[in-house]
């Protein structure tokens, strides 16, 4: 892991196409902003996480995967 030391209105670059901006540090939170092609996905780690176990589930549920296959039948 690469940690930086950031200020309110300092970027940093991922690549040449996704900038990461300091918006606004209040206390113990700091707002940023995220300039990214719209083909890359970005979310909130928590937000990613239930994607993930969702598409997880989604994968091991054989009855879903054969009542789709009864619709084209």
């Amino acid at each position: 892991m690469l940690a930086l030391s950031r200020k309110k209105g300092e970027a940093l670059m991922i690549n040449n196409d996704i900038e990461i901006t300091v918006l606004d540090i209040k206390g113990e939170q700091v707002k940023i902003g995220i300039a990214a092609p719209k083909q890359v996905p970005v979310y909130r780690k928590e937000v990613y996480l239930q994607i993930q176990e969702a598409n997880k589930e989604a994968t091991n549920n054989t009855a879903a995967v054969e009542q789709l296959a009864n619709l084209f039948q």
